[in-house]
C-alpha cells in the first residue's frame, strides 16, 4: 500500500508540474519533454527526461513508433493510450 501511495504522490507531483506549463504550449523547461496523450481529445503532459530510460515508458514509445512512425498528428510526441492508462504507468515511474 505504501508503494502505491508513493507512486500516486509522484504522479500528482509530475502532473502538477505539467499543468503549470500547459499555458505555455511552446515552452518546455530544461530537462523535460512534452507528450500528448488521449484517445479522442489529446492532453499535453510535460515529463522529466529521466522517464525515457524507464522500461515501461519505453514500451509506450515503441507503441507510438508502431502507430505513428515519425509523423505525429499533434506536432509533438503522441502516445497511443488512454489518459488514465498513461497516468497509471507514470505513477509507477521514479524520478532519477
Amino acid at each position: 500500500m505504501a508503494i502505491l501511495l508513493k507512486g500516486i504522490m509522484n504522479a500528482k507531483r509530475i502532473l502538477r508540474r505539467s499543468s503549470l506549463h500547459a499555458n505555455h504550449a511552446s515552452e518546455v523547461p530544461k530537462g523535460y519533454f512534452a507528450v500528448y496523450v488521449g484517445e479522442s481529445q489529446k492532453k499535453r503532459f510535460t515529463l522529466p527526461v529521466s522517464f525515457l530510460n524507464q522500461p515501461s515508458f519505453q514500451g509506450l514509445l515503441r507503441k507510438a513508433e508502431e502507430e505513428f512512425g515519425f509523423n505525429h498528428p499533434m506536432g509533438g510526441l503522441t502516445l497511443p493510450c488512454r489518459e488514465d492508462t498513461f497516468i497509471d504507468i507514470i505513477s509507477g515511474l521514479t524520478l532519477s
